[in-house]
């Protein structure tokens, strides 16, 4: 008779980790900072502590437009992907781009994503006040009316309590220093949490 250890008997099944990938530009590439202090990395260690296990992939290219995360999406997001938070809309702004241009873009990345049953959680950008309060009505709508439609969570405003601060940012006043990524997820990681908690459950 084989004897089982108690230790053994009731050992709890190793829960896999969610592989989740940050689809965005250099804010969570982590532009001008080492890669470790970039968003997904300092957002993996926040989760890790509060229990969740993630595989956390950063897809943020530099530069890069709503329309430019569209573009490379397919391989960007590998298909065993449980989760995708998309970060992208700054660069557009800031370049002044016709709102309808990333709205297109991001709505067709959430279509996508969707119908390859990855779950998706928005986080929204503000447009920068240069370009008078028409454009900024109209590009500040399209992250909360997508994820009305489609039904996704939304964090409002990815820099919220970072943008415009000094000490926060680098010399650009553009991208977050390592000080200002640490807020970013202090901020953001209840919205986080919550999500990928109800996609572990879905999952199980």
């Amino acid at each position: 008779m084989t004897v089982i250890p108690v230790q053994q008997a009731f050992a709890q099944p190793a829960v896999k980790p969610l592989k989740v990938v940050v689809l965005g530009d250099s804010l969570s590439a982590g532009y001008g900072l080492p890669a470790d202090a970039a968003f997904p990395a300092k957002l993996q260690k926040a989760l890790q502590a509060r229990g969740i296990a993630t595989e956390m992939i950063n897809a943020g290219v530099s530069g890069d437009t709503a329309s430019g995360g569209l573009a490379r999406l397919d391989w960007s997001v590998p298909a065993d992907t449980d989760a995708v938070i998309v970060e992208l809309g700054a660069n557009d702004a800031l370049r002044g781009t016709d709102p309808k241009v990333p709205q297109q873009a991001l709505e067709e990345i959430v279509k996508r994503l969707k119908a390859r049953n990855i779950a998706v959680l928005l986080t929204g950008m503000l447009a920068p006040p240069n370009y008078g309060p028409d454009y900024a009505r109209q590009f500040n709508a399209i992250y909360p009316d997508l994820a009305k439609k489609y039904d996704v969570p939304l964090y409002p405003f990815f820099l919220d309590g970072v943008a415009a601060v000094a000490d926060l940012n680098q010399p650009d006043g553009i991208h977050p220093t390592a000080a200002g990524i640490d807020l970013v997820v202090k901020n953001i990681l209840p919205t986080i949490e919550a999500f990928l908690r109800s996609v572990a459950g879905q999952n199980g």
